[in-house]
């Protein structure tokens, strides 16, 4: 499965959320938020290295303790504009300053509890299979029509943004989109595009529920109730 490449999982985990303050390590199910994302990886035995880049001491306590590294605190790319890119990118930087080299860089967002130790290998193998230089997780909306999306002005009056609202469901075409749960780069590209969506990269579909990315209060939320059906 690996073909005999190193592979580094990096959890960017940035200190200064401000739609939930302490995002990544607020509890979720009895333990922190970003300990889901170390455990799966670990479970995955597909790295090398597990790394969580972060500019908060208190997150790194948190990830150590779970089993995750953190060989240093992020230096660069901790505001609230820098692409995520940027953080990992810089971390497989850092590391190769210290000596350590990898072949491919596997990005798992703290915020994304659901995704497990079989996605991971599982995207990570249509990655090798596929032999792209970049594969980011998706999903496919199910119980919601993007096509049929509007704005509303001050009256409520409706502002269709695209042209669905004319066609059914069953006439309109799939639509999917990006999820943090599951970005992987092979390292010399990702250094050379600056970008997991750099030329060539694909999407790798995965089950919609696995897929929740929490930014807010309710999306924590939703990502609690699939958790505890998923247990259930």
């Amino acid at each position: 499965m690996r073909n005999n490449r190193k592979i580094i999982a990096i959890i960017p985990a940035r200190g200064g959320s401000k739609r939930i303050p302490k995002k990544n390590i607020i509890d979720f199910l009895g333990k922190p938020l970003i300990a889901w994302t170390i455990e799966a990886a670990k479970k995955s035995h597909l790295f090398d290295k597990i790394v969580v880049s972060t500019d908060s001491k208190e997150i790194a306590e948190v990830s150590r303790e779970y089993g995750a590294e953190v060989p240093f605190l992020r230096d660069a790319a901790a505001d609230d504009h820098s692409p995520v890119s940027d953080a990992t990118l810089r971390t497989v930087l850092q590391l190769e300053e210290q000596g350590e080299f990898y072949d491919d860089v596997v990005q798992l967002f703290a915020v994304c509890p659901l995704r497990t130790s079989d996605d991971i290998i599982n995207s990570y193998q249509d990655f090798l299979s596929r032999d792209v230089p970049f594969s980011l997780s998706c999903y496919k909306f199910i119980w919601m029509n993007p096509w049929w999306a509007v704005t509303l002005d001050d009256n409520n009056k409706p502002d269709w943004i695209f042209e669905g609202e004319m066609k059914r469901s069953q006439d309109l075409p799939e639509l999917y989109s990006p999820t943090g749960a599951i970005w992987i780069g092979k390292v010399d590209k990702l250094k050379q595009e600056k970008t997991f969506y750099g030329d060539g990269h694909i999407f790798w579909e995965m089950d919609w529920k696995n897929a929740v990315d929490i930014d807010n209060y309710e999306d924590l939320e939703l990502a609690k109730a699939f958790k505890n059906i998923i247990i259930s």
